[in-house]
């Protein structure tokens, strides 16, 4: 019924997470509930591990920052990819050695630079300017900076527009052509200490072809470094393999991205008399599929076309109205149903569009139901919001037969975190 994901399972009308009735999850805990795989996010990790033996795993953690997902990639020997003093601070938390964590981004402020020079951990470092800016700060604390290249390797990584992160329009990374020179210049620049080169070119994508093109380009920039006098000790290639959200989309593995990029990685290597550490910073194709969304039907309402209105809308699940993305649905207490109607699912936010899941083929639906979406791990709760003032739900990890809360449910007074009245408005 659910192809590859065998931590799926329906049973007696209920779907179930590993050995959990997903309905009760969702009554104990209630709606909207994300409900996460402990066993499958595990085996994600280790295929990784079995792809890229003598590679660093670096999560992705703007994917999910959930403590515990963390805790676990940490336990699976994975560091972290952070884009923010926030995510830094729950990788550390988590128990990440700081020697297996990268600081990205495009625009660090000066308080990004100290708070990363004092936790130890090496910087990605995006410009010309980023450098001087950077090497200055670490003259001021004493400090030296580890640092990677972001490299902007201009490949078209055929996904979303807006998750493209590798053309050269995009504001990411030092153009390949000046990468040289400007590791030529970070060399004998005081505070800094150049370690290698890093890019990422996107996400969400389908095809390792792309893959396979940056790191050709990788390692060609890299010729141009240790041309140039230098040294390099990390390639960095960033993350971004696909995951199949449609089940007649499929995508593919970590072995099929090692087999494209490998043997590229290891040729030009030998060619170059280099022996750098390979790096990769896998997010989604980790996490995404470990986790399903719970939602709860408030109404069906049957308009121009039926709708089925849930309560959970973008605040809770983005990714289908910021970038029309696909999450499959499932009926959680009609498993194995035969589909009978069609349904548009939206949410309860006051806007046009709160859509979920556009002209959905399911079992007829009613009050109460409870829908599934599939691998909402990624970008789910880390891009939840609360708009219309609608507290954050809560998230819950799976193991076997048994269910544990790890981040509880936000009641109305988190609304009200960190504000106040000014007196003279009392």
């Amino acid at each position: 019924m659910f192809g590859p994901k065998s931590h799926l399972t329906a049973r007696k009308g209920h779907l179930f997470l590993e050995d959990v009735d997903l309905i009760g999850l969702a009554e104990k805990f209630g709606t909207p509930l994300y409900a996460t795989s402990e066993a499958r996010l595990r085996a994600n990790i280790s295929a990784y591990h079995g792809a890229f033996p003598d590679a660093d795993k670096y999560f992705a953690v703007k994917a999910n920052g959930n403590l515990t997902v963390l805790r676990i990639a940490a336990q699976e020997g994975m560091g972290a990819d952070v884009f923010s003093l926030g995510e830094l601070y729950v990788a550390r938390l988590a128990g990440v050695p700081k020697e297996r964590i990268l600081y990205n981004g495009n625009s660090k402020s000066e308080a990004d630079h100290r708070m990363a020079l004092q936790a130890g951990v090496r910087m990605s470092v995006d410009s010309r300017e980023e450098l001087e800016y950077l090497s200055k700060t670490a003259r001021d604390l004493g400090r030296e900076a580890e640092i990677l290249f972001r490299v902007n390797p201009d490949v078209s990584p055929k996904t979303h527009p807006k998750i493209a992160t590798g053309l050269r329009t995009s504001k990411f990374g030092i153009p390949a052509e000046q990468v040289a020179g400007t590791y030529q210049r970070a060399v004998g620049l005081a505070g800094i200490k150049p370690l290698g080169l890093h890019c990422h070119i996107g996400s969400q994508i389908l095809d390792v072809s792309p893959f396979v093109e940056a790191m050709k380009k990788m390692m060609d920039i890299a010729g141009a470094v240790v041309a140039a006098g230098c040294e390099i000790g990390i390639i960095d290639i960033g993350g971004g393999l696909g995951i199949q959200y449609n089940p007649d989309a499929p995508a593919p593995t970590p072995a099929d991205l090692a087999a494209g990029v490998l043997p590229v990685f290891k040729e030009r290597c030998y060619e170059l008399g280099i022996a750098p550490k390979l790096i990769l910073e896998p997010g989604r194709s980790i996490v995404a599929d470990t986790t399903v969304m719970l939602t709860r039907v408030n109404v069906v309402k049957r308009a121009h076309v039926n709708f089925a209105a849930c309560d959970a809308g973008f605040n809770v699940l983005a990714r289908p109205m910021l970038y029309d993305s696909y999450h499959h649905v499932l009926v959680a207490n009609r498993a194995g149903s035969p589909a009978e109607e069609t349904y548009t699912v939206v949410g309860p936010i006051c806007e046009t569009g709160d859509v979920l899941a556009k002209e959905r083929l399911l079992p007829k639906l009613e009050r109460g139901d409870v829908l599934a979406f599939l691998d909402a791990g990624a970008y789910g709760f880390s891009m939840a919001s609360q708009y219309n003032g609608q507290p954050r739900p809560a998230e819950v990890l799976v193991f076997g037969g048994e269910a544990e809360l790890t981040r509880r449910a936000e009641d109305p007074s988190a609304l009200l975190a960190g504000q106040r009245i000014p007196a003279r408005l009392i």
